[in-house]
């Protein structure tokens, strides 16, 4: 095997001007580094990342914790990260935390002991405020409030509320329902405060309805990792909503609402919107087009991605960022 000695002896310089080639640390004149990749790439010599990172006193592994990889929004946003994340040179480490107990504090440890280089947290946690700043560690929140030392990163739910409230204005809704999470969720912090950022599309959408004095009914389907709680509260809505014309709820919960709305003979979109909120491929499986909020998953990997790189060069400048959603509407909304 080509080692780093090999290079040096070929390139007719020392092994320590080999490695400040490799890791880029230090001074090395142009001369010497066209010598030392010339015979890198005539040797077929690969730097060991691993090796590379600990010169460095980084591991070059990011932990991602989500509440569940069985939930395709979940599942999406960790194809997204992983990508992003390669495109920066680091690995991702996931975490279920539905599917392995005591996740969460296994991967804080590991990045207290340095083994990872930083955490996103995707998941509810019971930590306070204090728990997550004590840590003094590259930590970046996604659509989770962890305090108010922890940079955030969440699509513009706010936003996204106003975008359904506009789009049911405009084609006259009179009887709106909603599937989503535990209402509990939405004021856990006490004084209308959460630590979930999603229930904003929900509040600013049922404001914005009582405005406009639309009925609008609301059905909990558990926490985000029970997915197969989503199907019976579906089935709950159309049995005390039959008269309901705009049914909203996440993708799995959408695709649900045509299937039922067919086994009822309901006519989807002619009697009844059916709009779903994340914009997975799961969306387009429902078998009719369907009006759907876009979160961006592209941007919410790259903002995540730049603040991650940030903390770890020790850039105490990170901020909160809110990545706008888009509307797709289906040809018979419009």
């Amino acid at each position: 095997m080509v080692g780093m000695r090999d290079v040096a002896k070929k390139a007719g310089v020392s092994a320590s001007s080999v490695s400040l080639v490799i890791n880029g640390t230090g001074y090395v004149s142009d001369d010497m580094r066209k010598r030392v990749e010339s015979a890198m790439r005539e040797l077929n010599y690969v730097p060991n990342e691993l090796a590379r990172h600990f010169y460095r006193g980084r591991t070059g592994i990011v932990g991602v914790i989500v509440p569940t990889i069985r939930h395709p929004f979940f599942s999406t946003l960790t194809s997204a990260l992983q990508h992003e994340f390669a495109s920066r040179g680091l690995r991702t480490m996931l975490c279920s935390t539905a599917d392995v107990e005591g996740g969460e504090s296994q991967y804080v440890d590991m990045l207290r002991q340095h083994s990872l280089d930083a955490l996103v947290v995707a998941a509810h946690t019971v930590h306070d405020a204090e728990y997550w700043s004590s840590i003094h560690r590259p930590i970046i929140a996604f659509d989770r409030y962890l305090g108010g030392d922890i940079a955030q990163v969440s699509s513009d739910h706010e936003q996204g509320g106003r975008l359904l409230a506009d789009l049911l204005l405009r084609t006259g809704a009179k009887r709106v329902v909603m599937v989503g999470g535990p209402r509990s969720q939405f004021d856990d912090l006490g004084e209308g405060r959460t630590t979930f950022p999603t229930v904003r599309y929900v509040k600013t959408l049922e404001q914005r309805l009582d405005e406009a004095h639309i009925r609008h009914d609301y059905f909990e389907a558990g926490e985000v990792n029970d997915t197969e709680g989503i199907h019976p509260a579906v089935i709950r809505a159309f049995k005390e909503c039959p008269r309901m014309d705009a049914f909203i709820g996440s993708d799995v919960a959408a695709a649900f609402a045509v299937q039922e709305a067919r086994l009822r003979g309901i006519n989807v979109p002619k009697k009844l919107q059916v709009i779903a909120y994340d914009g997975t491929m799961v969306a387009d499986f429902a078998g009719l087009p369907m009006t759907v909020v876009q979160q961006d998953f592209t941007k919410i990997a790259a903002a995540i991605g730049e603040r991650v790189e940030a903390q770890i060069d020790d850039d105490e400048r990170v901020r909160d960022a809110l990545i706008p959603v888009t509307l797709r509407e289906s040809a018979t909304t419009r």
